[in-house]
């Protein structure tokens, strides 16, 4: 069957944040960030096609937890009225798909990476350059991850995500994703933070030459909201303590604000292990093995 070009489709990787340091806070209530994002082949699904107006249908086994919220509200749909905006279709004709497999409010980027596939799939349905100038001021009014979504590659974030820049060649690492069944807020976890702020932390020399080395450098650095998330969800310190016991790993930390937490391990081999492994054991929680995207 020739496939349907009018059709295009992006994937939405879960975002992780191999460290993450809260550096301060401005006078704006916003806090600077230092942390290194990586993306996991584990994913959401964005499809867009030509319609006679702007609809929206949500699939996929998370989509009951998107039921209440308006279209108009979801990421997805802003992004594509603010681009359809920017490039002259005051009201941007055009059906997307969005096939939610990512846990929502999980600390994955789960939202913002629905929204970055779908400018990318935009920017191909309509023919603009993925390198268009318009894209990146709209991934900014988007969210904070958005621009780090939206490219798609490791990198290093900064300040309130509106600084992106390119890490360091990563060796291939092997990632359990696990999330206890709770989704987090944000701003409730920037909230319950108390303490001194860290310093940023970007690696210094040499690339890490392999999973190990890289799980020793993370090991130095650390997730500044893990112990806020924890207060918020205890449930984390169960699966960060169950990651860490699996054979094969190397490191287990919370992603982002939570309550998604991963594992690094050498192979997929040792990480589906691992998933199996804490499947027959914690049937409730969302469990997922794959590789790091490079």
């Amino acid at each position: 069957m020739t496939p349907d070009r009018s059709v295009m489709v992006e994937h939405a990787p879960a975002k992780l944040n191999l460290y993450l340091h809260v550096l301060g806070r401005r006078p704006d209530g916003y806090h600077e960030l230092d942390s290194l994002v990586v993306f996991a082949d584990v994913h959401d699904t964005v499809a867009v096609r030509p319609a006679d107006r702007l609809t929206l249908e949500i699939d996929g086994p998370f989509a009951p937890a998107l039921a209440g919220e308006a279209a108009g509200d979801n990421l997805v749909t802003r992004a594509a009225v603010l681009l359809g905006r920017a490039t002259g279709r005051e009201e941007p004709g055009v059906a997307i798909t969005l096939t939610k497999r990512l846990p929502v409010a999980s600390g994955i980027g789960g939202g913002s990476a629905d929204a970055a596939a779908c400018l990318r799939a935009l920017a191909r349905l309509w023919d603009i350059g993925g390198d268009d100038s318009r894209l990146a001021p709209i991934a900014t009014r988007l969210g904070a991850d958005v621009p780090v979504c939206l490219s798609g590659r490791p990198a290093y974030f900064g300040g309130i995500g509106d600084i992106v820049d390119p890490a360091p060649p990563l060796p291939p690492c092997a990632v359990v994703l696990v999330n206890p069944g709770t989704p987090l807020a944000t701003p409730a976890v920037f909230k319950a933070r108390s303490g001194a702020f860290s310093l940023p932390a970007r690696f210094d020399g040499e690339p890490p030459a392999d999973a190990a080395a890289l799980a020793t450098l993370l090991a130095a650095r650390g997730n500044d909201l893990t112990a806020p998330a924890r207060t918020l969800v205890p449930a984390i310190g169960e699966v960060l303590e169950a990651l860490g016991r699996t054979p094969g790993c190397l490191l287990a930390r919370l992603s982002g604000s939570g309550a998604t937490c991963f594992a690094l391990y050498a192979d997929r081999e040792e990480a589906a292990a691992a998933a199996a492994g804490l499947e027959s054991r914690h049937p409730g929680w969302w469990i997922r093995a794959g590789g790091l995207l490079a």
